[in-house]
């Protein structure tokens, strides 16, 4: 383990940058790969992989992040943590080298693996190096908020960097704030790892991989592949992970305790938070492709868009303590929804030719909402697991999301292949070769002018379905909150 004691005030302040630095790293990445996407599908002609961009990023998350904590209790959270950042840079170096769409994909997927451990490792190694709590709860301020603050700057330096330089600078950019990362970890970062027995769950761990990976890529798959073919692979991964969940009750040392899946009152925080992060990655992810597709803005502008969405979201993980004083849980959550709900039922009735600034400020409701409602859930999660499971059922919370956001990734790419593949059909001169091209302003100057306006109505249709989808979750959200959070929701 880490004695925070032993490192001196310098150490123990580089150590917290290099820990603030891999939070800046994966905050850019959560916005800035959204302006470039459009750039990057319309280079590398993968609009039918659209989806996969996110979904892949997440899905490499998704089975990393369990497993980078007991990584870290068996080889030090020092090597846990500079490991998981070289991985990140060394997917940021892939994506931007890529000459074709699957490299890149691949590169992604690394990328995501490092990402889990970014995303995991500095809250544990901070309950190590700080000791004292109000000291500790500042620290993971700062890293919360480096995080908030890079998200918010994302867009607009993603957008400068397509449209002045290439979208490869959007990952080329990773490559020297990760090595400074790594850099000061290894130089300031002191770890006395006791020996002891750690049993690492290997079967456990490939387990789950192996059953999200089926779901993923079976969901992806849909009309890619034939519909059996879909089933299968969906079958096969429910199976694997059914048989995780039964194995993971006699393990010494689980993946993930699923013990503390009796607790209902638990079980209803990670249902809303699956429901309503789920929800907010159609915003977060297609309001720039709006922005791009539709209107032909700059990649600059379409980064735009997001940065209103990602101040509001900062406001109201601020605010939402205050009204905690004065309103109940159900109440303040039951209003998140909606928020999430107008940004949602609003983008799907506007028409396409809607201005910039309307679908800005009706997006914006949406990162209000989810600052809400991270803060309300995340709250309520270590105060329905009790102070014991705490650690543990924070850390499944984190999983929970990013796999909500994993799916819906895959869902959504289905969505909007679907809808393509639909227009292209119904259109004759239209091919899925010029829909890569409609996304990025620049390509799109090379298309038949008169075909734009059916190109939009079709990209449009895509766009309105998954806001759609999102409205479901969220109202689905609406009816969790009040069956698990009324009256009678104390069902322990």
């Amino acid at each position: 383990m880490e004695k925070g004691e032993e490192m001196n005030k310098k150490q123990i302040s580089m150590v917290t940058f290099a820990m603030i630095l891999s939070n800046v790293m994966a905050g850019l990445d959560s916005t800035i790969v959204n302006t470039a996407i459009p750039a990057i599908i319309a280079d590398l002609h993968g609009i039918e992989f659209m989806g996969w961009i996110i979904a892949l990023m997440l899905l490499g998350m998704t089975v990393s992040t369990p497993i980078w904590g007991k990584l870290g209790e068996k080889f030090g959270n020092k090597m846990a943590f500079e490991t998981s950042i070289f991985l990140f840079v060394l997917g940021s170096l892939g994506q931007g080298l890529a000459s074709n769409i699957y490299f890149f994909l691949v590169a992604r997927t690394i990328m995501g693996i490092g990402a889990g451990g970014m995303g995991a490792l500095p809250y544990i190694m901070s309950g190590f190096i700080f000791k004292n709590i109000r000291q500790r709860t500042r620290i993971l301020g700062y890293l919360g908020a480096s995080f908030s603050v890079a998200a918010i700057v994302g867009p607009l330096a993603g957008g400068y960097l397509v449209d002045v330089l290439s979208w490869h600078w959007v990952f080329y950019i990773n490559l020297p704030i990760g090595l400074v990362a790594i850099l000061l970890s290894m130089i300031y970062y002191r770890e006395d790892v006791h020996e002891r027995v750690v049993h690492f769950d290997m079967l456990g761990a490939f387990l789950i991989t192996l059953g999200l990976v089926a779901i993923l890529l079976g969901i992806q798959m849909l009309g890619m592949i034939s519909p059996i073919a879909v089933i299968l692979l969906i079958v096969a991964g429910v199976v694997i992970l059914a048989f995780f969940l039964r194995y993971e009750r006699n393990v010494k040392n689980p993946i993930i305790p699923i013990e503390m899946l009796k607790n209902k009152a638990l079980v209803g925080d990670l249902v809303l938070f699956m429901l309503t992060w789920g929800a907010f990655l159609a915003v977060n992810t297609y309001l720039p492709m709006w922005a791009q597709g539709l209107l032909g803005t700059t990649a600059l502008m379409g980064g735009v868009t997001l940065v209103p969405n990602s101040l509001a979201d900062t406001v109201g993980t601020q605010i939402v303590n205050p009204l905690k004083e004065r309103f109940n849980d159900r109440f303040l959550i039951f209003w998140s929804i909606i928020l999430m709900i107008i940004s949602a039922l609003g983008m799907a009735l506007l028409p396409q030719s809607a201005s910039f600034w309307v679908i800005t400020t009706i997006a914006t409701f949406s990162g209000l909402g989810v600052g809400f409602i991270f803060v309300l859930l995340q709250v309520k999660v270590q105060v329905d697991a009790g102070e014991s499971d705490m650690a543990e059922a924070t850390s499944l919370s984190f999983l929970i999301r990013i796999l909500a956001q994993t799916v819906m990734a895959a869902v959504y790419g289905v969505i909007m292949n679907l809808a393509l593949a639909r227009g292209v059909a119904q259109h004759k001169g239209i091919t899925i070769e010029m829909m890569n091209k409609l996304s990025d302003a620049e390509s799109a100057k090379s298309l038949p002018q008169q075909l734009l306006p059916t190109m939009r109505t079709i990209f449009h249709a895509g766009l309105r379905e998954i806001m759609v989808c999102a409205v479901v979750l969220l109202l689905i959200a609406l009816i969790a909150n009040r069956f698990f959070n009324g009256k009678k929701s104390k069902l322990d």
